[in-house]
């Protein structure tokens, strides 16, 4: 009988360790029933599950609060837990900081309050991983990673992004496009947490292929019921398990989730504003997806627009967001009109300007706002696909390349869309569809981030007294001038400026062409005077930049 008991018990523990490790598969490493004996250890910057069922079902789960008080060296946080249906309530985190975590829940459901455990951080071993976006005091106009690497915020709208391989089971179609968005340069997607369907007529030649329109889908809802009958009683817990799987590879991708929790003008029937369901959809998505180190809030999206909210709302939300949120994320708004009027509120100033006039806009609001990151989400560019989704005012793929240059060369970071993935309408594979059909030119961005990771875009500074026929981004320090030069300027003229701050007797002189990713071979820099550069490459082929390097400040 001894015997006995002594197997079932190593029995036992082994099916216990079974229940713990058998779920740290994809990107979110789940432990099942931890306890104060289970030994969980993780890399920095990994999201990791920990899982807690009770026995007794709750009639309203997501009225209930319960949080984790985590404490290690660097401080004490106090980190939400969220209901995920089937009585599993899960405490979500990850960590910037290595060493040894101790946690105690705490909160409405006696059977969890009191349980405690330990979690053991080591140093992060992924190259490519830096950690969740951050202001840096020492360089506020810039954003940076945990790490204190820069992050040259490059993204890529897809707003529906929620729906690809929704109801399948599987990401495999979500895989393949955020692998394209990865190979690409683009760090960031901007997204919806959900969408309805667009207010604009859709392109009849969408009936010849349906399989990439996720638009008025039924079955997808973040609340029970769906669209058209709403049950704003609870959510739909299904639907965040899907998300979660969205954001996990995003995660793994090293993609950041510019998360914009409403948009008002794609047909969502939301509950009302401040309502019990609109307060419980809120908090929900602030506690269950802020562990996640690739994540920024965005209160909404256009959030003035549309008569829907009121600033006293959209504050009211930014506040409800940093009082939930333990990891204190990014937080700000897709309305350049309230971030401009309450720039204390938002982390960073986000700006949607269509105008023609688009680099002196930018450059406006960068001298406005000199201490913090501008990201212009919004430019009226959207590249042109086989369906015409949302033509904008620019959708010639040069032209939409261009405007995203002009605002780096302003100072400011910058968003592409592509009309085949930045609304319902989700062309998962272009490069695997017949060669007629067209294909977007991804590969452009590709050379734009390849480009300023060789020559850092925080290190430069915008001096439009220096452009004339191009437009100027400076590194005083190293003695480095960019000149970004349209196709279509004959001349381009730099020399009086250059030697008025400059001694360029050992400087060099290349042109990379934005197009195609190439350079020019480096030749010296000579000093023509009047500086009328009409020899360049590519001139009317392809916007170029100039770089010349080896200068040296005048004393």
């Amino acid at each position: 009988m001894l015997l006995y008991k002594s197997i079932m018990k190593k029995l036992l523990l082994i099916l216990n360790l079974v229940l713990i490790t058998v779920c740290t598969q994809g990107q979110i490493h789940t432990w099942m029933k931890p306890n104060a004996t289970t030994k969980i250890t993780t890399a920095q910057w990994e999201v990791n599950d920990l899982v807690f069922t009770v026995k007794q079902k709750t009639a309203e789960p997501f009225k209930l609060s319960m949080f984790a008080v985590v404490e290690g060296d660097k401080g004490v946080q106090r980190i939400p837990l969220f209901y995920n249906g089937d009585n599993n309530w899960v405490f979500r985190y990850s960590s910037a900081t290595v060493g040894t975590k101790k946690y105690r829940l705490e909160g409405d459901i006696k059977e969890l309050a009191g349980k405690t455990g330990t979690i053991v951080v080591t140093s992060n071993t992924k190259p490519n991983r830096h950690g969740g976006v951050v202001l840096n005091p020492k360089d506020s106009a810039r954003f940076y990673y945990e790490d204190g690497t820069h992050y040259f915020n490059l993204a890529f709208e897809c707003d529906w992004l929620f729906a690809l391989d929704y109801g399948t089971g599987k990401i495999d179609k979500t895989n393949q496009l955020l692998s394209l968005v990865e190979e690409n340069g683009f760090n960031q997607i901007v997204m919806n947490v959900y969408s309805y369907d667009v207010v604009w007529p859709k392109d009849e030649k969408l009936v010849k292929y349906p399989q990439y329109e996720y638009g008025g889908r039924e079955d997808i809802f973040p609340f029970l019921g769906s669209n058209s009958k709403p049950d704003f009683s609870a959510l739909n817990t299904t639907f965040f398990q899907h998300f979660d799987k969205v954001i996990a590879k995003m995660h793994d991708k090293e993609i950041v989730s510019h998360l914009m929790i409403y948009v008002w003008n794609k047909n969502v029937n939301w509950p009302d504003m401040d309502t019990k369901a609109d307060n419980m959809y809120y908090d929900y998505i602030v506690k269950r997806y802020q562990a996640f180190p690739n994540i920024i809030w965005d209160v909404s999206k256009e959030a003035l627009y549309y008569n829907r909210a009121t600033k006293e709302y959209i504050s009211e939300r930014i506040t409800r967001t940093r009082a939930l949120d333990a990891y204190k994320r990014l937080v700000s708004v897709h309305d350049y009109g309230f971030c401009k009027n309450h720039p204390n509120e938002v982390d960073f100033l986000s700006s949607q300007n269509w105008s023609y006039s688009l680099y002196n806009n930018m450059l406006d609001v960068k001298k406005e706002f000199p201490n913090k990151p501008v990201f212009n989400i919004e430019h009226g560019g959207y590249e042109k696909s086989e369906l015409q989704v949302f033509p904008g005012a620019y959708e010639d793929a040069e032209v939409c390349l261009r405007r995203n240059y002009l605002c780096l060369f302003a100072g400011v970071y910058t968003t592409y869309y592509w009309q085949g993935a930045s609304w319902n309408v989700i062309i998962h594979n272009p490069f695997e569809l017949s060669d007629e059909i067209y294909k977007p030119r991804f590969e452009y961005f590709k050379h734009m981030r390849n480009f300023f990771e060789t020559h850092p875009f925080e290190t430069f500074k915008p001096m439009p007294w220096f452009n004339m026929s191009g437009y100027n981004l400076t590194n005083e320090a190293d003695g480095i001038i960019l000149m970004y030069v349209p196709k279509d300027v004959y001349n381009i003229m730099t020399d009086y400026q250059i030697s008025q701050k400059f001694n360029a007797d050992n400087a060099t002189r290349q042109w990379f062409n934005t197009l195609t990713g190439e350079y020019s071979p480096v030749v010296k820099y000579d000093n023509k005077g009047i500086g009328i550069w009409g020899d360049r490459p590519w001139r009317y082929q392809a916007d170029a930049i100039m770089i010349v390097k080896g200068l040296k400040p005048k004393q």
